[in-house]
């Protein structure tokens, strides 16, 4: 598919294709296993094809300051930057200390709902709480997206 062809509604419907796959880290394969970020590529690959550049090893704890702000950086390059956080289809970027790098990120899918993998669960579509919305460190969009 060309990225014109893409609605946010296709981008929600893939990503919930993804529900109760597997958690399994630095996985990204539909009903095998994935990680927050596997499903993100997994969406990318179905709605636009191959994936912009292969991802680099990266530790599994969202409390690991090792790995810096690599996947925000990788967000803002390869993703459009958004204002409203609550628009379906949009990928949320989290951070999970206030002082430690974003580490986490998952697909809207409605205006109070996301889709989103971690260790122990599968993937898994949840409320958007304060507990996650006050820890959103950036909102971003497939590239030609409109949400």
């Amino acid at each position: 598919m060309k990225s014109h062809d893409i609605t946010a509604e296709k981008i929600i419907e893939i990503t919930k294709s993804w529900i109760d796959t597997p958690y399994l880290h630095q996985a990204s394969a539909k009903g095998a296993g994935a990680d927050c970020l596997g499903v993100v590529r997994g969406v990318w690959r179905e709605a636009f094809g191959k994936e912009p550049l292969p991802v680099p090893p990266y530790s599994p704890t969202w409390y690991n300051q090792g790995d810096g702000e690599a996947l925000l950086n990788a967000a803002e390059t390869y993703l459009s930057a958004k204002k409203n956080a609550y628009a379906p289809a949009n990928i949320l970027v989290f951070r999970m200390l206030r002082t430690g790098p974003a580490k986490h990120m998952g697909i809207v899918t409605a205006e109070n709902r996301f889709v989103h993998a971690y260790a122990g669960r599968a993937v898994t579509e949840n409320w958007l709480t304060s507990f996650w919305t006050t820890r959103i460190a950036g909102v971003f969009s497939f590239p030609g997206v409109n949400s």
